[in-house]
């Protein structure tokens, strides 16, 4: 990453940071600058996130290791990351009309790991999030091997996990990411 993009990267994620207080109430940008600068490969994944639309931001911090988890904050599914299956083995299992790719796919190549079902109900405790689209999350190996994958989005104001045939795609379906520095 060059230096100008490295800038306009961390004025994005300080903007953001504090404009989103509620979302990391005991957590102070110049921590989250030092954890980055300590991390500059964290960079190049936190880039990805934002140039797909994630908008991610800060959600967390382990109180033990002091490390930080980013997550896509944006309203809707990040726009960069939809139209996608669940994961490789549903993208070679359909026969016509394939996605590009899939979502745990785009989401290892870009350093990042899919939400779990619990972390996903946990950022809906930041705000609402998935209120037109919806969000393929981390499925259980055993639901997977049955050929489902799960997604959630909030309707109703209620959050709701639903499952879906994992080969499956729509246009209001991508998902959202976490990252751990």
């Amino acid at each position: 990453m060059k230096a100008q993009e490295r800038e306009v990267l961390l004025e994005a994620l300080q903007a953001r940071f504090e404009n989103n207080m509620h979302r990391h109430k005991a957590i102070a940008w110049a921590d989250v600058q030092a954890r980055l600068e300590a991390h500059p490969g964290a960079l190049k994944s936190l880039h990805e996130m934002e140039a797909t639309g994630g908008e991610p931001d800060v959600i967390g911090q382990d109180k033990k290791t002091g490390g930080l988890t980013f997550c896509d904050c944006s309203a809707e599914t990040p726009g960069g990351r939809r139209s996608l299956c669940y994961d490789r083995e549903a993208l070679d299992a359909r026969k016509e009309h394939k996605p590009q790719s899939s979502a745990i796919e785009v989401a290892a190549a870009m350093g990042i790991e899919l939400l779990t079902e619990e972390q996903y109900r946990e950022l809906q405790t930041l705000g609402e999030f998935d209120l037109k689209t919806s969000s393929w999350i981390a499925t259980p190996p055993d639901l997977r091997a049955l050929g489902g994958a799960l997604f959630g989005d909030r309707r109703y104001g209620r959050v709701f996990v639903y499952h879906n045939g994992a080969q499956s795609y729509y246009a209001a379906r991508g998902f959202r990411g976490a990252l751990r520095v």
